[in-house]
């Protein structure tokens, strides 16, 4: 209980709800307890100068009558008074004679005394005054009033702490039993999947609360992985797999150039089978490094404006030779200021790869489009070839890392071009798309429309401008 962060809340609750209580109870008894008190001065103070016009009136005869009358009707239970003479003998009120203790003309006294009228000692505040004769005169309160007022507030005190900590307690064990089921569901999903069960996910309520938004997030987040533990899980199977067989034969190649033999053909000839072997699994292992480069976020800092057709041109003209001793023709357009925010070298290197696929599979004499054009309102860059495509089907596991369409694995490459490509268009938020190009393949890579330019700016001017135009 005292590690229970559900204690604790309760704890504090409970601990301020106190304080606050006692801080207004406090306040109330302060500021009513005030008023009381200079209602009770208030009203002494004007008897006395009332008494002070009877004596000078009539005397002390006449103060005498005023005290006696004063007691009698209307009869205040709490009223006290005293008139003496010189010595402080009585000669009216309900006091038997003249407190030692109080000095006439010393202000306010509050002091313990037995009225004629009651038994026991009350609590008195008083105030005194030496008539002009000699005489003295006081006039007072019974604070009996004031001692039951300060003990209804302490019984409203505790009773409100009683009412306060019982409601503390019942809500505490609301909160306790909701707060507890629902950490009780993650603590349980995370377990499940400490202990293997990756597909265990968090179950909602569907109330909308803090909660299930928590446990949305960690869904999300639980998908995350999964993906990426399975994507971990496949790229090792297919590392495995792809690599064995370049490795094997790079191994038997060297054997076979490091064996005896007289004739220097055969030799270089085996050395050259084992430098492509071993190209082979470099690039694999680089293509490799770039995309979990790419994956981790690597090269978002080198972001900056982008033309899309000078990207195109530059591409193309890269490879134009390479088309050209396949019987291809290579043919690049682009529609002018298409600018996304990206890092050059990445996108260059997916659009390298989506050119090399297209090249690698187009039959000869025939073209190879590549073109930055706008696909509805958003830039985009557009391979497109008339080789024998992909099936539909088949289309979003092309994307996939290891992925070759062809059942014997026999091709070349190690089925990463696509995976490269994906990887470049999650960074720069943009998609990758294919289609059919009947016959071939059209591989779009789509980036995200650009922010509307307000009406009468210049970049609104300038799209208007371009439209018509076009």
């Amino acid at each position: 209980m005292r590690r229970s962060a559900t204690t604790r809340l309760i704890l504090v609750h409970l601990a301020l709800l106190a304080l606050l209580t006692g801080l207004v109870l406090g306040s109330l008894y302060w500021r009513v307890g005030g008023v009381i008190d200079a209602e009770q001065r208030a009203v002494v103070e004007t008897e006395m100068r009332g008494f002070t016009d009877d004596y000078a009136r009539g005397g002390i005869p006449a103060l005498a009558v005023a005290v006696d009358r004063r007691l009698d009707s209307p009869p205040d239970r709490d009223a006290v008074y005293l008139l003496a003479d010189a010595t402080g003998t009585r000669i009216a009120g309900n006091l038997g004679r003249w407190p030692p203790t109080v000095a006439p003309d010393a202000g306010w006294a509050t002091l313990s005394l037995y009225r004629t009228d009651r038994r026991g000692a009350t609590e008195i505040s008083a105030l005194a005054l030496r008539l002009p004769g000699g005489e003295l005169l006081l006039i007072g309160r019974d604070v009996a009033a004031r001692a039951a007022f300060d003990r209804a507030l302490a019984r409203a005190l505790l009773w409100a702490l009683a009412a306060i900590t019982l409601l503390a307690l019942a809500t505490g064990w609301f909160l306790a039993r909701l707060v507890g089921r629902r950490i009780a569901d993650i603590d349980g999903a995370a377990r499940a999947i400490i202990a293997g069960a990756l597909d265990r996910r968090i179950a909602t309520r569907g109330t909308g609360d803090e909660f299930d938004r928590l446990a949305a997030t960690l869904n999300a987040m639980l998908d995350r992985i999964e993906a990426l533990v399975q994507d971990l899980r496949m790229v090792t199977d297919s590392l495995a797999h792809d690599l064995r067989q370049p490795l094997g034969r790079l191994v038997r190649a060297l054997e076979s150039a490091a064996a005896e033999t007289s004739d220097p053909d055969t030799r270089q000839a085996r050395i050259d089978r084992a430098l492509r072997e071993a190209e082979a699994v470099l690039a694999t292992a680089t293509a490799l490094f770039d995309i979990t480069r790419i994956d981790a976020g690597i090269g978002s800092e080198q972001f900056a404006a982008v033309e899309l057709g000078q990207l195109a041109a530059d591409v193309s003209e890269l490879y134009e030779a390479a088309a050209e001793e396949r019987g291809l023709t290579l043919a690049a357009s682009a529609e002018p200021g298409l600018v996304v925010d990206g890092n050059v070298q990445l996108l260059a290197l997916a659009l390298s790869n989506l050119v090399d696929n297209a090249l690698r599979y187009a039959p000869a004499g025939s073209e190879i489009r590549v073109a930055a054009r706008r696909d509805g309102d958003a830039p985009a860059l557009v391979v497109a070839d008339h080789g024998p495509g992909i099936p539909e089907a088949d289309r979003p596991r092309a994307l996939g890392r290891f992925v070759r369409l062809d059942p014997s694995r026999g091709g070349p490459g190690a089925g990463l071009g696509l995976a490269l490509v994906a990887a470049v268009a999650r960074l720069h938020g943009a998609t990758l798309a294919l289609a059919d190009n009947a016959p071939g393949l059209v591989a779009t890579l789509r980036f995200s429309p650009p922010p509307a330019a307000p009406p009468g700016s210049d970049a609104a001017t300038a799209r208007s401008s371009a439209g018509t135009h076009s």
